[in-house]
């Protein structure tokens, strides 16, 4: 597999620079105890600091390996970033380890000397020792004659791909097609159509096929899997799958089968619904009993005044998977009001003055809460419109009916990120539910407190959008 060279590759550039570092650090303790003469070295000391370090920088390369494996192919401003940031990973462990040990026997003058060659050290071998090693392990027999097979014109991104894979010794020899070339592609030298794929990848010498995109005829797959099978060649295929569906796409297996779906939704799992239901009512029960009626009477209070009728506002809206819910929450509105479905505007005339306040302060927005408790809605989660509403927007953004996948909510990702108040473009309504697809295909628990946090300190301090 060509990722396995990466991948092997950024392991090899890992266990080589920690190999360095390791012999700075006793080459740089040899010269310091040269040139500063410290009084003793407590050499066992020194050689945890040392298997600290050598630790730091292998925990780091094991949680960022998908990332950093494509160290090769990048910039030396990336390259020192990623010093830097090695650096600071084994300063914190010494440091750590300093404090928490309370050792006052290692020199502080060695340790903060040291860093700063650490960096140099750290620097140089990203810049270097990738390149290098490639230049070193990927030649002779081991370099790949790629052969690249275009049964369309809609290949040109291959000829960009190849060109960046030349330094793990990808060697792109030529094409074989059955139709004219056109664009980026037409660089490639044709040396044959299908009919001389057998010849071809034997007087070539390939070591390797890469067909662009999927065939679209099965039959032409098995034919290419069955001749480079026969002759010991690799078959790389890549997948145009996010091209042909218009968006990304995810492969999940169930039970021996593998699917072609258009999303992860984290939240299909009994244990994660499980648990945000049960962050749901660690939320809404204190606040239904204990801050519910007290502001369900100050509401009260003031639409004596201002506004007399019912204290809650009582509407249907859509729910989990398009199905209907009637959404409870105060009443910031005139009881007579023609026009239910306009959404409200920054000088709506059928808002009360106080109602107005409420709103701004999403203290209208509490007897939700109490649709929580019932299961209608959650906590966190897109917030829920009406169908009318649905509707018309679904005609902006084409996905947006994804939104109904999970429940609706009180708060929510779009909300957090000041996506809230009326919606007076097509653009706002679609970063609204694109926030709310974020969501649903990146929920985590900490994902949600995140959001019930942000939503607090924006119902402190109130975004210009809220009214």
């Amino acid at each position: 597999m060509i990722s396995h060279r990466s991948s092997g590759l950024y392991a090899l550039h890992t266990i080589g620079q920690i190999g360095v570092a390791a012999l700075l650090f006793w080459g740089w303790l040899g010269l310091f105890d040269k040139l500063y003469k410290p009084p003793q070295i407590p050499i066992d000391r020194y050689i945890v600091y040392c298997a600290l370090s050598v630790a730091a920088l292998a925990a780091r390369a094991a949680i960022f390996a998908t990332v950093q494996s494509r160290t090769l192919r990048q910039r030396l401003a990336q390259r020192l970033r990623m010093a830097l940031k090695q650096t600071i990973w084994v300063a914190a462990a010494v440091f750590l380890f300093v404090v928490a040990a309370k050792d006052k026997s290692i020199s502080r003058v060695f340790l903060f000397s040291w860093l700063p060659v650490m960096y140099a050290s750290l620097a140089a071998t990203n810049a270097l020792l990738p390149a290098w090693l490639a230049k070193t392990i990927f030649k002779g027999r081991r370099v790949e004659r790629t052969l690249v097979y275009a049964h369309s014109t809609e290949a040109d991104h291959i000829v960009e791909w190849m060109q960046r894979q030349e330094a793990i010794g990808i060697q792109l020899i030529g094409c074989v097609t059955d139709r004219p070339l056109t664009g980026g592609m037409s660089k490639i030298q044709v040396l044959g159509t299908t009919n001389d794929l057998v010849r071809v990848l034997k007087e070539a010498g390939a070591t390797q096929l890469l067909v662009p995109e999927l065939p679209m005829f099965s039959n032409i797959l098995h034919y290419l899997a069955k001749t480079c099978e026969e002759r010991g060649v690799r078959l790389l295929v890549a997948s145009n799958l996010e091209r042909q569906f218009g968006q990304p796409v995810a492969i999940v297996e169930e039970d021996g089968l593998e699917f072609i779906t258009l999303r992860v939704e984290p939240l299909e799992s009994p244990f994660n619904r499980i648990t945000k239901r049960m962050l749901d009512l660690a939320v809404a029960l204190p606040v239904v009993c204990l801050i519910l009626p007290f502001t369900t009477l100050v509401v009260w209070l003031f639409q004596r005044f201002q506004s007399p009728g019912s204290v809650f506002y009582h509407q249907p809206r859509a729910g989990l998977q398009g199905s209907s819910f009637e959404i409870l929450k105060y009443r910031t509105m005139h009881v007579h009001n023609p026009s239910v479905s306009q959404q409200a505007t920054q000088t709506d005339a059928r808002i009360y003055p106080a109602g107005r306040w409420f709103r701004r302060m999403s203290i209208d927005e509490l007897p939700q809460f109490i649709n929580v408790l019932r299961g209608d809605m959650s906590v966190v989660g897109p917030r829920p419109h009406l169908a009318e509403h649905d509707d018309r927007w679904a005609k902006v953004l084409r996905n947006y009916h994804v939104r109904s996948l999970a429940k609706p909510g009180i708060t929510g990702l779009a909300q957090v990120r000041g996506f809230r108040g009326e919606a007076t473009t097509d653009e706002a309504i679609r970063l609204r539910a694109l926030s709310d697809i974020d969501y649903i295909e990146n929920w985590s628990l900490p994902l949600d407190v995140l959001i019930i946090l942000r939503t607090f300190w924006h119902v402190v301090h109130p975004p210009e959008t809220a009214y």
